[in-house]
């Protein structure tokens, strides 16, 4: 097996990307598994090394607006006003595709998930591709997503060749997904943009999440998982009853006195609600590399990033 090698170097990951090969790539929510969005080949590797089912659909990177209308029919106005906003960003939108666009990609929808992250070294390798790159988050399907290099190799090393290095992912949850159900603008997964934000540009919007039959990525009820059991809620209730389990604690900013300190993760002692989805898939996959047996959390306040912690652990908690 080869070893995946990790590093900087752009114009390596745009030439195996030429010739045909998946890399990984940084975004500022997480590191992406990145092949040619427009060959149905490349877009089959990129299913078998997650080992992704095809129903799932994939997520599209473009470098900019301009190239964002190379493939989607229409960029309506309430669109292209939240793209000038928070573009580059975590923010994704289904809109509906051009026939460049694979089916396999759109698991047969009409709709393409397209997005222009907001990463240096990404936007940089784009600029020198002349295709787009669909690129899901590079790890095996259903566990939790990767936001460093290191964390990429130690579940996909020998699989790939190489990982743009770009640091750790300084948003650290997927993008928020936003369309059109009903004619009315729909988030379909909520993440790093945060509603209230959102809402302040268009006005009202549906919130509609969570699906085993997904109109777009991430929708699955059961995703960003580990292999140790996580139950998500009453942290106190769960210490009763667990008492005589061997637990880890991912929380907010509370310290709790029944748990060994090296086996809780304070996501934020400022009570930074950006600190903490920066923090959160980190922790939740250093609590699995542990010795615990099981995994409590708490249940984040209700608001901004909040809400997208809450999703990535209510569907981590999902057995």
């Amino acid at each position: 097996m080869q070893e995946t090698i990790i590093d900087t170097d752009i114009e390596m990951a745009a030439k195996l990307l030429l010739a045909g090969d998946c890399v990984a790539i940084p975004t500022e929510t997480v590191y992406g598994l990145a092949g040619n969005a427009l060959n149905e080949e490349i877009v089959l590797k990129i299913f078998e090394v997650k080992n992704r089912p095809h129903f799932d659909p994939l997520i599209v990177h473009c470098d900019s607006i301009e190239s964002v209308k190379n493939y989607v029919k229409h960029l309506p106005d309430w669109a292209l006003q939240l793209m000038q906003k928070f573009s580059p960003g975590p923010i994704t939108f289904l809109l509906e595709k051009k026939n460049n666009i694979p089916d396999l990609v759109t698991s047969g929808l009409n709709t393409v998930a397209i997005r222009i992250p907001k990463h240096p070294l990404t936007l940089q390798l784009l600029q020198r591709l002349d295709f787009p790159l669909a690129a899901p988050s590079a790890n095996p399907f259903g566990y939790i997503s990767p936001t460093s290099a290191k964390h990429v190799k130690d579940q996909l090393n020998g699989k790939i060749k190489f990982i743009l290095d770009g640091g750790n992912c300084h948003v650290g949850v997927e993008s928020t997904i936003i369309g059109l159900e009903n004619n009315l603008p729909t988030i379909f997964r909520v993440g790093g943009v945060a509603i209230e934000d959102i809402e302040n540009e268009i006005g009202k919007i549906q919130v509609k999440t969570s699906s085993s039959s997904p109109h777009a990525p991430g929708m699955l009820l059961s995703h960003y998982a580990p292999r140790k059991p996580l139950l998500l809620g009453d942290v106190e209730n769960g210490l009763a009853i667990y008492n005589s389990k061997k637990i880890g604690l991912i929380s907010f900013h509370k310290n709790y006195d029944a748990v060994k300190k090296e086996n809780q993760i304070q996501l934020s002692a400022k009570k930074d609600l950006h600190e903490a989805a920066k923090k959160l898939f980190a922790a939740m996959r250093k609590l699995d590399e542990s010795d615990v047996e099981i995994i409590l959390a708490e249940r984040f306040p209700d608001e901004g990033l909040g809400r997208a912690i809450n999703d990535r652990l209510q569907r981590a908690s999902v057995h």
